[in-house]
């Protein structure tokens, strides 16, 4: 706790860090690494006497990448009040015996939300990777 008695952020985004990474491995079979953390959003405060609830989502994968989406709300253990205080999106790489990027499996899509953390996850990824393209394009032209 700080000193405003809520949760410090970094230790909810380590625990989802965690969280996602059981997923990824189970997952993949695999160790996985973190590679990126994308659109993390502090909705609202946690405070002493709350709950904290974890949900993770694996959302899709591409060769040996995938995105797990958490989300955690805190809930009022007295008053039963729940609020959602953090969602975060997370890319982990699967990895062999060598510590090389190793093939995971494909993400199924069985009902309209899993379906739309599908699509939604390649909008982040065409997002991450253009991004990454123009940060290079801009520093290959600049000249200082």
């Amino acid at each position: 706790m700080n000193a405003q008695n809520t949760v410090f952020g970094g230790m909810i985004m380590a625990k989802c860090d965690r969280l996602a990474l059981v997923v990824a491995e189970r997952h993949s079979s695999h160790v996985c690494v973190t590679v990126a953390v994308d659109s993390i959003h502090f909705r609202a405060p946690a405070k002493g006497n709350d709950t904290l609830l974890f949900n993770l989502s694996l959302n899709r994968s591409w060769g040996s990448s995938m995105e797990i989406g958490a989300r955690v709300t805190a809930e009022n253990s007295y008053t039963g009040d729940v609020r959602h205080i953090f969602s975060a999106y997370f890319t982990f790489v699967a990895l062999d015996e060598n510590g090389k990027p190793v093939k995971v499996p494909a993400v199924s899509t069985d009902n309209d939300t899993q379906k739309r953390r599908y699509e939604d996850a390649q909008i982040r990824r065409d997002s991450r990777l253009a991004m990454r393209e123009q940060l290079a394009d801009h520093n290959r032209n600049r000249h200082d």
